[in-house]
């Protein structure tokens, strides 16, 4: 576990925005069941933490996408951690809808950009990547090119894996649930009992029905 994914890993628990739950699985909008709900709005109300998760992100987007000349933040969530890290690195900013507004101009990008610019879109959490990919249609369809993704967390899932190397856009996030669930276990949040069935999730979520 790198230093700094664990620094992250260790803020999400400081702030509660991780929960685990093997024993009571949350349900997710797709109806899989969970023993963890990760809810990084809630890092928003603690500003050491948001200052920290902010600098990490601003430090990834620099090493890892240097020709970024935008950002782009995913409605809702990762609205406010794009518009912090674009502040901080001095860059334009724009924001893209799940879909496009329903009155008024009717824009799905919001915000000024130009076709050829070199984005990074800015997401709080990846799942199975399926939304955050498809940010990434609205941009490309708008000759905006994706130079990358930068998440919080990521789940790691397979699918997801497949479908950003499937689109050609690299990702990064800063921290991701193998270290959570290190972290996790060192600190006695979890047992080493637990620590297999945790695991075994990620696997295959969407038949994983609980402890």
């Amino acid at each position: 576990m790198k230093s700094n994914e664990k620094a992250v890993a260790e803020k999400l628990l400081q702030c509660n925005a991780v929960k685990l739950s093997p024993e009571h699985p949350f349900t997710w909008a797709s109806g899989w069941k969970s023993p963890i709900y990760c809810d990084n709005r809630r890092v928003l109300s603690f500003p050491y933490v948001r200052d920290f998760i902010k600098s990490e992100m601003c430090n990834i987007i620099f090493e890892s996408f240097p020709e970024a000349d935008m950002l782009a933040g995913v409605a809702t969530a990762g609205i406010a951690w794009g518009a912090m890290a674009a502040d901080q690195l001095k860059l334009p900013y724009i924001y893209v809808r799940p879909k496009p507004k329903e009155h008024g101009l009717g824009n799905q990008i919001e915000g000024y950009y130009e076709p050829g610019q070199k984005v990074v879109v800015i997401e709080d959490l990846i799942s199975t990547g399926k939304s955050s990919l498809q940010v990434v249609d609205v941009l490309r369809q708008a000759n905006i090119e994706v130079v990358g993704m930068v998440s919080i967390f990521t789940y790691g899932f397979a699918v997801a894996d497949k479908a950003f190397e499937a689109s050609g856009v690299p990702y990064r996030s800063l921290t991701n649930y193998s270290n959570l669930i290190q972290l996790a276990l060192e600190k006695g949040i979890i047992s080493a009992s637990v620590e297999p069935i945790l695991l075994n999730w990620r696997e295959d979520p969407a038949n994983w029905t609980g402890v």
